[in-house]
């Protein structure tokens, strides 16, 4: 019950022992199609060129930076966590001239902040923000942001590791044009493969450069020649046949769930795990309008040894949750309600074990 990986359904498990195939065997290429249509569902968008990454989410964030960005392009960036400095870190190795716009850890992207750097940068062209910050538990307004961008005619990269398959995501109302996320998290399957969506406005982008993609791995230009729905495929690098079995099979069990279900779900666990943390004395990072139902985060109370009670609920109780990361480290515990992880018998236990490590 950290920030990832969840627990691994025993069924994903089973679909990941099934024997291994050819990357271009004609059932694998069927396979990838279906899981193409099922990621569009889970991202709520109609874009073609939505389809797992043979990466984890990292390389999934890198895909969307080295395509969309050449050198000397300005990008507003915004920071209210780790991973939004991950995003400043992208764009300075793609050449990019970064514009950043700093929030309080715990707290969302300020909307207001974003608008004023547009106004102050009228030539900037990419707007990127993440939409759950895994290292607070903070959700933005993506909506709102990707607004801001549009007015402007800059383009939007929107980090969803964190929050796809567990809070609602609407990449084609929200008018998103790319977006990563990873296996690992709310869609409970195995840690190595990571989603991505790219709308027709990213794409004319792409394909306008004036310059190759640095990374040839994630030059989406040579990636198409293999994720492509029409005409022979053409051979760019052997997928990890396995995992993808697993990821398919979480994309059923979403499916079968229902989108809105799971994001109910998360949402129906989240308040029973707050509710139970709080009559523990326990206070949350998060105020409650901008909090993630999958990540919880919570300061660690004066005088406890935040480590040791890591330690003795993976000891004593098989029970993992997560430290802080960066400005949070050694401030806070980040409890994960993803995928599978997001069930009351969870809950019940986490609650249980935690009471009794603060108890003595």
């Amino acid at each position: 019950m950290g920030p990832g990986p969840s627990d691994v359904p025993q069924r994903i498990l089973d679909a990941m022992a099934r024997p291994t195939i050819g990357h271009l065997d004609p059932a694998f290429v069927d396979l990838m199609e279906q899981i193409k249509a099922m990621l569009r569902m889970a991202f709520k968008t109609e874009n073609a060129l939505t389809f797992p990454v043979s990466a984890p989410g990292s390389a999934g964030m890198e895909m969307c930076f080295v395509n969309l960005i050449e050198p000397g392009d300005k990008v507003i960036v915004c920071r209210n966590g780790v991973f939004g400095g991950r995003m400043l870190e992208n764009v300075k190795r793609t050449g990019g001239v970064p514009v950043v716009v700093d929030d309080t850890w715990g707290a969302p992207v300020s909307p207001d902040k974003v608008r004023d750097a547009f106004k102050a940068n009228p030539d900037a062209k990419l707007l990127a923000f993440v939409h759950a910050e895994t290292s607070t538990g903070a959700q933005s307004d993506a909506a709102a942001l990707a607004n801001i961008a549009r007015e402007h005619g800059a383009l939007t990269i929107m980090d969803c590791v964190t929050s796809l398959g567990g809070t609602p995501i609407h990449l084609d109302t929200w008018g998103i044009d790319a977006a990563y996320s990873g296996s690992q998290k709310c869609l409970s399957c195995t840690p190595g493969l990571s989603p991505v969506s790219f709308s027709p406005r990213a794409i004319d982008r792409i394909q306008a450069r004036r310059t190759p993609v640095q990374s040839w791995f994630l030059d989406l230009s040579l990636v198409l020649g293999y994720w492509q729905s029409a005409g022979k495929r053409t051979y760019h690098h052997t997928a990890p046949i396995n995992p993808m079995y697993g990821l398919h099979e979480a994309l059923v069990m979403l499916e079968e769930e229902g989108l809105e279900n799971a994001w109910a779900r998360h949402r129906s666990m989240h308040e029973k795990l707050k509710a139970g943390l709080e009559a523990l004395g326990l206070q949350y990072v998060v105020a409650e309008d901008a909090s993630l139902p999958q990540l919880n985060s919570v300061y660690v109370p004066q005088g406890v040894d935040e480590a040791a009670v890591r330690s003795r609920l993976l000891s004593a109780f098989n029970l993992e949750i997560g430290a802080g990361l960066g400005d949070m480290a050694g401030k806070i515990w980040r409890i994960g309600l993803m995928g599978y992880s997001a069930k009351q018998a969870n809950v019940d236990y986490c609650l249980d074990a935690l009471g009794q490590c603060l108890r003595g």
